[in-house]
């Protein structure tokens, strides 16, 4: 029974409190809606690289069958060079599908398997791609990582974050009024995220000693946007 009454007292003082609260936010008057954004431009740092390699034939199991021996190949030298955050190691796109005549009838088959290298060393993935036999470079792409994003997204942030308060602070002196507080505020961010390049290419259009693709990545802007309302006061 004492522990109730604790809990009951506990919830009359938490109750008040928000109250209080409540109570202590001014009622909405001149009030205004105001919006500002931070952006900053960064370089890529993560590379994105699809191997891709084709098959086709009248048995689905033997075009399937041979998809694996070229991606499982792949994978064992992709893998001797995997290296955390520098070059990741993943499987992509793996199908199988039917060829149809005019008459809607299977005349065959034709497959697909993919092999995904990421990661911020450009150098050691193109050459890893550059060393994989049976598959052929189907994709590049560039983003920010994950840490890189992190950090541009804060310095945005701030930006944004300034710009709003200084907006709020001549806004309310324009129309009379000597401070501000904040009502609500939404805070959200974007980029111009991966940007996909597509380059078909054979081993034999390389050249004869597998060198690696040359790539460079290009820069995307990180948009940070801040919007909300804020009351004027006297």
């Amino acid at each position: 029974m004492k522990k109730m009454s604790q809990w009951i007292v506990a919830g009359v003082l938490c109750a008040g409190a928000g109250m209080a609260a409540a109570q202590a936010l001014p009622e909405p008057a001149n009030v205004l809606q105001l919006s500002s954004s931070g952006t900053v431009e960064a370089t890529q740092d993560l590379l994105v690289m699809t191997l891709a390699a084709t098959r086709e034939g009248s048995d689905a199991s033997a075009v399937q069958s041979q998809l694996q021996q070229v991606l499982d190949a792949a994978l064992a030298v992709a893998r001797r060079q995997a290296q955390p955050g520098q070059l990741d190691v993943r499987t992509g796109t793996f199908g199988i599908y039917p060829r149809n005549n005019r008459d809607g009838k299977i005349t065959g088959w034709q497959g697909r398997a993919e092999l995904v290298l990421q990661g911020r060393d450009f150098d050691r993935i193109t050459r890893t791609a550059a060393q994989v036999d049976g598959m052929q470079v189907a994709q590049t792409g560039f983003a920010l990582s994950r840490e890189a994003r992190a950090k541009v997204e804060g310095q945005a942030q701030a930006e944004a974050i300034q710009s709003f308060q200084a907006k709020a602070r001549a806004m309310a002196q324009a129309f009379g009024f000597e401070r501000f507080t904040l009502r609500e505020v939404n805070v959200n961010s974007n980029d111009s995220g991966f940007s996909p390049r597509v380059a078909m290419m054979s081993k034999a259009g390389m050249a004869a000693e597998a060198a690696p693709i040359p790539v460079e990545a290009g820069k995307t802007q990180v948009v940070v946007n801040v919007s909300g309302s804020v009351q004027m006061l006297k």
